[in-house]
This record gives structure tokens, sequence and C-alpha cells, in this order.
């Protein structure tokens, strides 16, 4: 039994559907929104269809962009010749956080998962493999997720590329930057042993 009117629980049940959303925090939320001046609900609602209207894949990365080619495959500083290959937009953007990397980007959408009907056809594997015909990478950077699918992605892309003459790596796992031996698991830490480098 409900105990708030359909409107109210139609809102509710729409921030559900959000991910990593309860039932208490889409409750919050739509009181929020209701609690909300016109002029905010309607900014947010501008928001969302703006995004939605305007935002479109990269037709080189596949990032998500207002423009094509994105803002970082249209920027001449960035080098052509390194390709980083990460699985989701939200990857770009931690990468681009650190200020470190130099290169492009490509974004796969995904990594296979065969126990999820994922493929390699299913994600933009085909379509890194053209970009690298042009002959001008060097290096492809591997930076899938550290998990069962991550993994079997680079590989497989790995198997794919080396036959091509191009520099093939893998970002480094290992253990976090201020975390205690004691509470890392044993993945993580053999990970780490693995990257280990020269001082």
């Amino acid at each position: 039994m409900s105990y708030y009117s359909p409107s109210i629980e139609k809102l509710i049940e729409a921030f559900e559907k959000l991910p990593s959303i309860g039932s208490k925090t889409a409750a919050r939320l739509a009181f929020y929104i209701l609690n909300a001046s016109k002029e905010e609900t309607d900014e947010f609602i501008s928001a969302i269809q703006n995004a939605k209207q305007n935002l479109k894949y990269c037709s080189k990365c596949f990032n998500i962009s207002d423009i094509d080619p994105c803002e970082i495959c249209s920027n001449p500083k960035r080098d052509n010749s390194v390709i980083c290959v990460v699985e989701d937009v939200k990857d770009v953007v931690a990468m681009e956080r650190t200020h470190e990397f130099k290169g492009v980007y490509h974004v796969l959408h995904g990594s296979i998962s065969p126990m999820n009907g994922v493929g390699p056809d299913d994600i933009k594997i085909k379509e890194l493999l053209t970009r690298l015909m042009g002959g001008e990478v060097k290096e492809i950077i591997l930076a899938t997720n550290p998990r069962v699918e991550g993994e079997a992605t680079a590989m497989y892309i790995s198997k794919l590329i080396k036959p091509m003459g191009i520099k093939v790596t893998r970002i480094a796992h290992g253990i976090p930057v201020g975390g205690d031996l004691e509470y890392t698991d044993e993945v993580t830490l053999s990970k780490a042993l693995e990257g280990r480098r020269e001082l």
C-alpha cells in the first residue's frame, strides 16, 4: 500500500530507476524537486533535455561531447601517436584528472563478458583497429578495469594489436597511495608485485 499520492509515487519510481538510488533516497529527491521553485525545476528539466539533445559520440574516440570530434581529439597539443583505451566515458574523466596523460583516448563502451552476452563485436574494438591502420599510432595503453572482464578485454585487444608492430602496454594495478599492506587483498598485492619497477 502506498502512502503517497499517485503523482508523487510516480516521481519516486522515476528516481528509483537511477543507479544506486534506493527508495528512501528516491523519496528525498522527489520531495526536493517538489519543494524547489519553478525556476529551479525548469532549469533541472532543461539541463536534462539539453544534454539528451546536444551530446553525441565523438566519431574518432567515441567519447561523449557537444562537438565532433571531441575537445580532446581536436586539440592539436595532444599526442595522437599514443591511445589510451578505456571501457567507459567516466574513465576518460578519471584519467584526465591526473593531468599526466597527453595522448588521446578510445572508449570501448563496455568490456567483453560472455556471461552477459557481450562479445568483441558488441564494443568498439573494430573501430579501434580502424584507427590503427594509418600508421601514426606508436603505443596503445590498455586501461580497462582490473576485473575479469577488463582483463579479458585487455588480453583480447593485445593479441589483435601486437602483430601490427604497435607497442601495447597495460596500466599498473596495485596498492593505492595511503593504503596499508595488512588490509590489501591477495589479488591486489600480487598485481602490485607484478607491476613493480626499479628505483
